[in-house]
């Protein structure tokens, strides 16, 4: 629920960069949209996102997932592959 006072919300736009081999770029199966509330304790899951190729066939696409260097120090963000798609 967002709050009733829009003087409490606020909002950070997060940069995924897809990096390919192939001519199809993989992207997010789908669009993601997350929301975080201020209780929201350290550590707790707040999105998972899932990536499609379609140069591959589905049960053979493998992706892995990582914080870009710049943002890796960042303690607001945390990443965790969970070896799948």
């Amino acid at each position: 629920l967002l709050p009733d006072n829009p003087s409490q919300v606020g909002s950070v736009s997060v940069t995924v960069k897809v990096l390919d081999v192939n001519d199809n770029a993989p992207e997010f199966a789908r669009f993601y949209e997350a929301f975080v509330c201020e209780n929201t304790k350290a550590g707790q899951l707040i999105q998972t996102v899932s990536a499609i190729d379609r140069d591959d066939p589905q049960e053979g696409q493998h992706f892995y997932y990582s914080l870009a260097p710049e943002a890796a120090n960042n303690p607001n963000f945390t990443l965790r592959d969970n070896q799948g798609n």
